[in-house]
């Protein structure tokens, strides 16, 4: 099947390197992520499902021409069957689905800093599932990586630590939600990766994005019916911050993190993540001057010497 993605160079080390370049462009998206979702929140309050999925569908559509595309170079390409569409909606429903719901839900009614800190664990839940559903080898390597980079984003999140409250009463609905969330991103990735065997990588999110809209768009007009008219007030900010989330948050990073996906393990992907909370932080001291305490920096170099590390060392890469 054809490969509409950047050619990786050959070389092992600058194939590395490219591959952890574009990893760190997919978490920096990810990273802005909350920022965006706060300016379409003042514009859609007490709306969180209509924007957690309308960008979501949105991003469907933008990824429908790259199907097209691929039909028209390869028109011999196999169409999906119906036991193929049923594992696409496995991918869409137990992972986009719980994912998205599980995250904006649990977040609502838990703390942010709550959503931080166990948003850590994606990176364990997805070596833990590679392990066993693609027999992925935890080598000495990936477990040091992972630990490494854990104890990094710990001391970025100090502040969130201190904030969080995980087992009182009035959060354990929330904080439940949160980790289905996290388990659910994990799933999703690790149950693609095993369908690219079959599948090029952007049929693969094509098709789970369609399940997924297909699952979720019910949920969406029984719980918050859509208002046209609280769509038309939306400011420019608003749209920009929709925007954002459609053509990068849904697309453009997925679209990074599938095709890295597809030639490296999902383990050596994922320690990737914790990029995320060190893009988070840069982008918070960069965009609200919000100044970096010295455990930040150090937690910042740590995650940076993981990640690194793993993308330089690792035989997979």
């Amino acid at each position: 099947m054809p490969d509409d993605g950047p050619t990786p160079p050959v070389d092992r080390r600058a194939r590395g390197l490219w591959f952890l370049l574009l990893l760190a462009a997919a978490s920096l998206m990810w990273s802005a992520q909350g920022t965006a979702v706060k300016f379409l929140e003042a514009e859609l309050p007490d709306r969180p499902i209509a924007i957690t999925f309308l960008p979501f569908y949105v991003a469907t559509l933008l990824l429908l021409p790259l199907l097209v595309r691929l039909r028209r170079r390869d028109p011999t390409a196999r169409w999906p069957s119906a036991a193929d569409w049923s594992k696409f909606a496995v991918a869409g429903v137990a992972g986009q689905v719980l994912a998205q719901l599980g995250m904006t839900w649990g977040v609502i009614q838990s703390l942010a800093s709550n959503g931080a800190v166990l948003n850590l664990l994606i990176p364990i839940f997805s070596a833990v599932l590679a392990s066993l559903l693609l027999a992925e080898r935890m080598t000495p390597l990936r477990i040091a990586c992972l630990v490494i980079g854990l104890v990094g984003v710990t001391l970025m999140s100090v502040r969130d630590l201190e904030n969080s409250d995980f087992f009182e009463r009035d959060y354990l609905l929330g904080n439940l939600l949160i980790l289905v969330g996290c388990f659910g991103s994990a799933f999703y990735n690790v149950y693609c990766k095993g369908l690219m065997a079959r599948f090029h990588e952007v049929e693969i999110l094509i098709y789970s994005y369609i399940t997924a809209s297909l699952a979720s768009l019910p949920v969406l007009l029984w719980y918050e019916p859509l208002d046209l008219s609280a769509l038309a007030a939306i400011d420019t900010r608003g749209w920009l911050a929709f925007a954002f989330l459609a053509i990068f948050m849904y697309t453009v990073s997925m679209l990074l993190f599938f095709y890295v996906l597809e030639h490296i393990p999902v383990t050596v992907a994922s320690a990737s993540l914790y990029l995320v909370p060190l893009f988070g932080v840069l982008i918070a001291s960069v965009m609200l001057g919000e100044r970096m305490s010295p455990l930040a920096l150090a937690g910042a170099a740590v995650v940076l010497a993981a990640t690194v590390l793993i993308m330089r060392y690792d035989n997979a890469v």
